[in-house]
């Protein structure tokens, strides 16, 4: 294994215990225990575990079933809403190649996310939202029926909406005001720049930063960060994704959180302590738990 792919160092354990609130744990190497012990041990004590699909969904809903400390959110992600009804020939998502089935099979697929929705150990409805940096003009449609259809799911059952808003901010925006965001509504990987945090705090939608916060590319994010109310800052990996500086390029998981964590009290000026007990806090009162 190179040094590339060498999952990164087990960082100082937070005094304070913290909530990671996105993550892919399925797509994570290594055992759910493994990775849930790991995050423990560095004050990492509570994950939310994302679907993306309906298998995902499915074993993000057993998996929360199954461990006291992980909570599902269920979706189809917006580039696997025009998938399902236009095919996907190339097999980009983890189906592989398939067959387009229509407005009728997203209708399914939906019924499906419907009722894993319900269940008492699913606290969320996303990832969903809009993504025009993978999908075309031709599958714009799917997404904004599917994200249409999601806002309405999570509303009738009372569960929190996250938002994947992907080169997307205006329509994604437009979309919540026009359905009536659920009254817990969460952007996950915030991408926007302090502008939209200040429309975003406005509505009370949480922002929940990842490891890209970290980049050196990304002070438009830091400022967004600075003006977001404490109240509504949340903090996640996404892992396996966007594993934070210095360790960029390397495989992420829900243990790096104090990475990401430090950094941000420091683009607030506040101690690691009162950032965890803030995100502590948040996380819990987006997720209902």
């Amino acid at each position: 294994m190179s040094a590339k792919q060498a999952p990164p160092p087990l960082p100082e354990p937070l005094r304070v215990p913290v909530a990671d609130a996105h993550t892919h744990l399925d797509m994570q190497d290594g055992t759910v225990e493994d990775g849930l012990a790991k995050a423990a041990s560095v004050g990492v004590t509570t994950v939310v575990q994302v679907g993306c699909d309906i298998k995902g969904s499915r074993w993000a809903a057993e998996t929360a079933a199954a461990y006291e400390n992980v909570h599902a959110a269920v979706a189809l992600h917006p580039n696997e809403a025009p998938r399902i009804v236009h095919g996907d020939p190339d097999g980009w998502s983890r189906q592989g190649a398939r067959e387009g089935g229509g407005d009728t099979a997203l209708d399914d697929a939906l019924a499906e996310i419907d009722r894993l929705a319900a269940l008492e150990r699913v606290r969320a409805v996303g990832e969903t939202g809009l993504d025009y940096f993978r999908t075309g003009p031709e599958g714009m449609a799917a997404q904004e029926r599917s994200f249409r259809a999601h806002i309405e799911i999570a509303k009738r059952h009372g569960k929190a909406l996250v938002i994947h808003d992907r080169e997307a901010h205006a329509d994604v925006l437009r979309i919540l005001a026009e359905e009536g965001a659920p009254e817990r509504t969460v952007f996950h990987c915030y991408s926007g720049d302090a502008e939209m945090a200040e429309v975003c705090a406005a509505a009370g939608y949480y922002m929940s930063f990842a490891g890209n916060v970290t980049f050196k590319n990304a002070q438009p994010l830091r400022d967004a960060l600075t003006v977001a109310p404490l109240e509504l800052v949340l903090v996640e990996t996404d892992a396996p994704f966007l594993t934070p500086a210095p360790y960029r390029g390397r495989p992420n998981a829900p243990y790096l959180i104090p990475v990401t964590l430090r950094a941000m009290a420091e683009v607030r000026g506040i101690g690691e302590d009162a950032m965890a007990e803030a995100i502590s806090r948040n996380t819990a009162r987006a997720f209902g738990y």
